[in-house]
């Protein structure tokens, strides 16, 4: 068969059929997730929120539905007056832009360096995999310290620590994957008839890969918001003016006794993002894993 034949039947081969169940599922999941960002990106060109600002006058307010709230603040306000539920609509925005673009950095080399050791094999594969354990050996606050203390803090360093703690789970994976892609039969037979190898890997295993690195890309969204948190409840993520949910639950903390609710509702927002998102991601990495296809 000639090359051009061979790579339009490479092109064509489909992967089993996604159960209709499992589409289903990936379907509910997927809509709250669509509807929180909807909300927190769309609420506040609608001009229904409270205004920003400080009011000294009504510190500390619980949300509407408890004694001594108002639905001029539904969610309640600060230690500042300042509303609670402006602040985290504004907070989301943030977090969710973290959690996109730290899965992107993350992906992005953790695809490439997994391609290549899964394809290559030999030499290429013990260097990656050996980075691959290294990586993983360093607790990740070891990491996002040594490089903010050194670089400071803002958006652009905290995608670095996103991207130098999350590449190696997306190389191993991606290379596993690779594993099985490299013996099937139309990587073969392209090898047989003379093609590159860089036009087999980037133009056949790479887009067969696609519904891993989708499932990656989504479980890397909520590990990207976990990191984020984690490093603002430190006092390590975002730096004022910004604000993340993060932010919010780290400034809450010292209010748990005398105003909960500046902790409990940006708490409870990563908490079900993340969950929903983990959810997403592990039921998209099922649908396309391919020791899975066959069940």
């Amino acid at each position: 068969m000639a090359l051009p034949e061979l790579e339009l039947a490479a092109a064509e081969e489909k992967p089993a059929p996604v159960r209709r169940g499992r589409r289903t599922s990936a379907f509910w999941l997927g809509l709250p997730i669509a509807v929180i960002g909807v909300l927190v990106f769309v609420l506040p060109l609608t001009g229904l929120l409270p205004e920003k600002g400080q009011n000294l006058d009504a510190t500390r307010q619980p949300p509407a539905w408890l004694s001594g709230g108002s639905w001029a603040h539904p969610i309640g306000t600060d230690k500042l007056g300042q509303d609670l539920l402006t602040q985290f609509v504004s907070a989301g925005r943030i977090t969710i832009l973290i959690g996109l673009v730290g899965a992107v950095v993350a992906i992005g080399p953790g695809t490439l360096l997994g391609l290549l050791a899964g394809y290559y094999r030999g030499w290429v594969d013990r260097v990656i995999s050996i980075l691959i354990d290294a990586q993983l050996a360093l607790p990740f606050i070891l990491i996002a310290l040594a490089i903010i203390s050194n670089r400071g803090s803002s958006l652009p360093v905290l995608f670095l620590v996103l991207a130098l703690t999350g590449w190696a789970v997306c190389a191993r994976v991606t290379r596993s994957a690779t594993l099985a892609i490299r013996e099937r039969q139309f990587v073969l037979g392209l090898r047989a008839a003379g093609a590159s190898e860089a036009r087999i890997v980037f133009r056949h295993v790479l887009p067969n890969l696609a519904g891993t690195i989708v499932a990656l890309g989504t479980l890397q969204v909520g590990t990207a918001i976990l990191i984020e948190s984690a490093l603002s409840f430190l006092g390590l993520g975002v730096v004022p003016p910004m604000v993340s949910w993060g932010s919010m639950l780290a400034a809450g903390q010292d209010e748990l006794s005398s105003a909960w609710w500046m902790a409990f509702f940006p708490g409870l927002a990563i908490t079900v993002l993340v969950l929903l998102v983990n959810l997403l991601g592990d039921a998209l990495l099922t649908h396309h894993d391919p020791r899975k296809r066959r069940r």
